[in-house]
């Protein structure tokens, strides 16, 4: 019975050892709501690395989303409920991203991380008309993540800089830059854009909630760029006056 339960103990420990970088993927997938995934996972749950993707439909395969490889390593800690995990990816994080925590509570440290701005394009009209380019930047303070449920309730800030903002639909480049604010609390986070510079200028506001933005806002011209901005500014949304100039609605529901 002693060697029967000493063999069982020795099988236990070489699989959770040895459990393959795939089961990141499922955790990442249920976590997400199946918004996401990991593509070409390597190496063990312990100790790996894949690129992110979104989760795939059918048999599609899993695209990149975000240039370069996430590794990560994982303390076998979490086996008594202590999460202790490092994530690196130097094509898009700043530095090092720990997360640390219980089972269902975790907090995100602060970083910052490069976005493709062509990805913009994927969330769909009037977005992948306009074909955005430029450099992205997500900041974001420590992040307090809890699971409850089938629900995952966020609490924490997150910028994101957009600069030299283009369009293949516009012949002034850039158009500009903008910051974008979040503010989450639970599933949900209150909106704010504001323009950096011009000459073309984004205001507005609202709200994200459960991955859909509900947005209110505003697009212009800087004073003598009307012209050469009035094709982009009409397929932005519906235009009207106020007092000397047009301004265009900008609306997301």
């Amino acid at each position: 019975m002693l060697w029967l339960l000493a063999g069982i103990v020795s099988i236990a420990i070489t699989i959770l050892v040895f459990l393959p970088a795939a089961w990141m993927a499922t955790l990442l997938e249920r976590q997400t709501g199946g918004r996401f995934t990991l593509g070409d996972a390597q190496g063990t749950l312990w100790r790996g690395s894949a690129f992110v993707g979104a989760a795939p439909s059918g048999r599609d395969p899993v695209s990149p989303l975000l240039p370069g490889r996430f590794s990560w390593t994982l303390s076998p800690a979490i086996l008594i409920g202590k999460t202790n995990m490092t994530l690196e990816n130097p094509a898009v994080l700043s530095k090092p991203m720990s997360v640390t925590g219980s089972w269902r509570t975790w907090e995100i440290s602060s970083g910052e991380m490069d976005l493709p701005a062509e990805r913009l394009a994927t969330l769909g009209a009037p977005l992948n008309t306009i074909q955005p380019s430029g450099r992205l930047r997500l900041m974001w303070s420590p992040l307090l993540l809890t699971h409850t449920g089938q629900a995952v309730a966020l609490q924490g800030r997150m910028m994101l800089e957009m600069q030299d903002m283009s369009s293949r639909l516009s012949p002034i480049k850039p158009l500009g830059a903008y910051a974008m604010a979040f503010d989450w609390e639970g599933q949900q986070a209150q909106v704010a854009l504001k323009t950096l510079r011009g000459p073309m200028l984004l205001s507005g506001s609202g709200m994200l909630i459960n991955g859909r933005l509900q947005f209110s806002g505003r697009a212009e011209a800087e004073a003598g760029q009307e012209e050469r901005l009035g094709n982009l500014l009409n397929l932005l949304g519906p235009r009207r006056r106020e007092g000397n100039k047009n301004v265009t609605r900008l609306e997301f529901k």
